[in-house]
C-alpha cells in the first residue's frame, strides 16, 4: 500500500555519499526474487517510481558506477539444497511460501493479497487539502512516499543503470542531493531490500464543479462525474480524483468502480459498495445485459438516419492512450443517431455495443464528424482530413510526435496523460535550463530540504482539526507547499481555463437488470446552445 503524508516523513541524519555507496552495494547485492505487491492500486511499482516525472519531470542523468553483485538467480536453488528439500518447501498447493534458508539468507516475503476495492483510509485523505480558485479545484502540494521492494532485474547492474532506466524523473545530481536530505531510504524494514522515495507532489487542477450524487442505496453509489476529473488515482492525479473527492467530502470508502469514464468525459458513473455487488454487475456486463448511452456534439451536419460503425480499433500507444481504426484492431460496434443540428454542429446519441478504449471518439473521427473540442481526435496532427475514413498520411511515430508537439506548444500535455519528464531526451526540451540547478546548488538545497523535512515532521497531522498556536499552521502549510529540491516549485505554470477542461462527450444513461440511472443533459447538448 502506498503511504504518504506528513506522518510518514522521518528525516534521516546526513549521509556521507561514500558510506551510502557501500550500504547500497551490500544490501542491493542481496536482492533477488519477485517484487511484493505493495501498492493499493493496480499501478506497477516502476510506474510509481517514475511518477515523480509526472510532477517534477526531467530526463535522467548519470549515476555512480558501483556494480551490484550477482546473487543466485530466482530459479536457482542455493547450494546444498536437495530437490526433496525444495519440494517440501514448495508444496503443490501453488501458494508461495516465505523462503527461509541459512543464517543471513534473505527472506522473500509473499505478495500481499490485493483488496478487491479501491481502498483508501482517512490517513490517505489527510495527506493534503483542496482549495478553489478561478473556477478550479486545486490540491495543495504535499509530500508523498513511493515504496517498493527492490526488483530482481536490478541485481548485477550499476547504480547508473538502475537510476537511468528506472528513475528517470531527475538527473543523478538530484538523487544524490535527495539521499543527503533523507528522501531516498533503503532497508528500513530488515531483510526485505525495501526502497522508499519521498517526493514533493504537485497535482494538476480540475474543474471546481461539484460531483453530484444521483443515487445511493445499500448496494451502489451513482454520481454525475464532471469533465476533467479522473475516476481513480493515476499518473499525476491522486487527490483530484473521484475516489478521493468522494472519500474526503462524502465519506465514501472502499468503493468498487463498475465501469470507467475517460478523464475528459462527464456523466453517469457507478460504484459498488461491496465486492459481491461488483462481481454481480460485472457478470451482467460480460453477458451484455447492460445498456449505455452517451451524447456528444460533433462537427458538421451528422446524417439524419441511424448510422452503425463497425470499424476495428487498434491502440497506437498505451502510454499516451491514442487509438485509430485499423484492420488489425479489435472488433467493435457503435450505433449513432442524430438528435439535433444547429447549422454548425450536431448533437448525437451514441450507443456503444462494445467497450474499446476511446471507441466513440475514434468512430466519430472515422465518420468525419469528430467531437468539436476533442483535443486528440479533432487535431490537425492527423493530417488535412483529420483521420476521416481512416486516412492518416503519416506513420504512428510521426503522428505521436506531432500530437505531442501540438500539445506541448499549448502547454496541455496533460491531455495526453503526459508531462515534460515523460518525453525522451532529444525529442524536445524538457525543462528550461534556468529551472534545473547545478550540482553545487543541489548540495545547498539538500541541506535546506533537511530543515524543511524536520519542520514538516513536527507539524500537526491534520491542520483542519488540530488546535495549534497562532502562526504555526501557516508555517506548516508553507513547509508543505514549497520544497527546495522540487523542480516543479521553481516553475510557473499558467492555469487552464475551466472551459478548456470540458470535452463535449457525456455518459447520459446506464441501464441494467433492475436499475436505470440518467444524468441531466449538459448545457452544450441543449437545442438552443450556440458556439462562442
Amino acid at each position: 500500500m502506498w503511504l504518504g503524508g506528513r506522518r510518514c516523513l522521518p528525516v534521516l541524519e546526513l549521509w556521507r555519499f561514500a558510506s551510502w555507496q557501500l550500504i547500497f552495494a551490500r544490501t542491493w547485492g542481496s536482492c533477488r526474487g519477485r517484487m511484493a505487491e505493495t501498492v493499493s492500486t493496480t499501478a506497477a511499482v516502476a510506474d510509481a517510481l517514475r511518477a515523480p516525472a509526472q510532477q517534477n519531470g526531467d530526463a535522467g542523468g548519470d549515476a555512480s558506477g558501483i556494480q551490484l553483485p550477482e546473487p543466485v538467480g530466482p530459479e536457482v536453488e542455493p547450494a546444498g539444497r536437495s530437490a526433496e528439500q525444495a519440494s517440501a518447501a514448495d508444496p503443490g498447493s501453488g501458494k508461495r511460501k516465505k523462503r527461509r534458508g541459512a543464517t543471513g539468507e534473505r527472506i522473500v516475503p509473499p505478495p500481499k493479497r490485493r483488496r478487491t476495492g479501491v481502498s483508501f483510509s482517512d490517513e490517505h485523505f489527510a495527506e493534503t487539502s483542496y482549495f478553489f480558485e478561478g473556477g478550479l479545484r486545486k490540491v495543495r502540494p504535499y509530500y508523498f512516499d513511493f515504496r517498493t521492494y527492490c526488483k530482481g532485474r536490478w541485481v548485477g547492474h550499476s547504480l547508473q543503470h538502475v537510476f537511468s532506466t528506472e528513475f528517470r524523473a531527475h538527473p543523478l545530481a538530484y538523487y544524490e542531493a535527495a539521499i543527503r536530505a533523507g528522501r531516498l531510504r533503503l532497508n528500513e524494514e530488515p531483510d526485505n531490500d525495501f526502497l522508499r522515495n519521498t517526493v514533493h507532489r504537485h497535482e494538476p487542477p480540475v474543474t471546481a464543479e461539484p460531483i453530484r450524487l444521483l443515487a445511493e442505496n445499500e448496494e451502489v453509489v451513482v454520481v454525475d462525474k464532471p469533465s476533467s476529473i479522473p475516476v481513480h488515482p493515476c499518473g499525476r492525479f491522486r487527490h483530484n480524483t473521484v475516489i478521493f473527492i468522494l472519500g474526503k467530502e462524502h465519506q465514501f470508502k472502499e468503493l468498487h468502480p463498475l465501469h470507467r469514464l475517460d478523464r475528459l468525459t462527464s456523466g453517469v458513473l457507478m460504484f459498488a459498495k461491496t465486492a459481491a455487488v461488483s462481481e454481480r454487475i460485472h457478470e451482467q456486463v460480460r453477458d451484455r445485459q447492460l445498456e449505455k448511452e452517451y451524447v456528444c456534439r460533433v462537427e458538421g451536419e451528422f446524417p439524419a438516419e441511424e448510422v452503425t460503425c463497425k470499424e476495428p480499433i487498434l491502440v497506437v500507444t498505451y502510454k499516451v492512450g491514442v487509438c485509430r481504426v485499423d484492420p488489425r484492431g479489435k472488433p467493435c460496434e457503435t450505433v449513432f443517431q442524430r438528435l439535433s443540428y444547429n447549422g454548425h454542429s450536431s448533437v448525437v446519441l451514441c450507443r456503444p455495443l462494445t467497450g474499446r478504449t476511446h471507441q466513440i471518439r475514434v468512430h466519430l473521427q472515422f465518420l468525419g464528424h469528430p467531437i468539436i473540442n476533442d483535443p486528440i481526435y479533432n487535431s490537425v496532427a492527423w493530417g488535412p482530413s483529420r483521420g476521416r475514413g481512416g486516412h492518416i498520411p503519416k506513420t504512428d511515430e510521426e503522428l505521436l510526435r506531432d500530437l505531442v508537439a501540438e500539445h506541448q506548444a499549448k502547454q496541455s500535455l496533460g491531455v495526453l496523460e503526459l508531462c515534460e519528464g515523460d518525453l525522451s531526451p532529444g525529442f524536445t526540451d524538457s525543462i528550461p535550463p534556468s529551472s534545473e540547478p547545478d550540482k553545487d546548488s543541489l548540495e545547498e538545497l539538500a541541506a535546506a530540504a533537511q530543515k524543511v523535512g524536520r519542520a514538516v515532521e513536527k507539524a500537526p497531522q491534520d491542520l483542519d482539526t488540530v488546535a495549534v498556536a497562532p502562526g504555526e499552521a501557516e508555517v506548516a502549510i508553507a513547509n508543505q507547499e514549497t520544497d527546495p529540491l522540487c523542480a516543479e516549485c521553481r516553475l510557473i505554470r499558467q492555469d487552464p481555463l475551466p472551459q478548456d477542461l470540458v470535452m463535449f462527450l457525456h455518459a447520459q444513461r446506464y441501464k441494467g437488470p433492475g436499475f436505470e440511472y440518467v444524468s441531466p443533459l449538459p448545457a452544450w447538448a441543449q437545442d438552443d446552445w450556440q458556439e462562442d
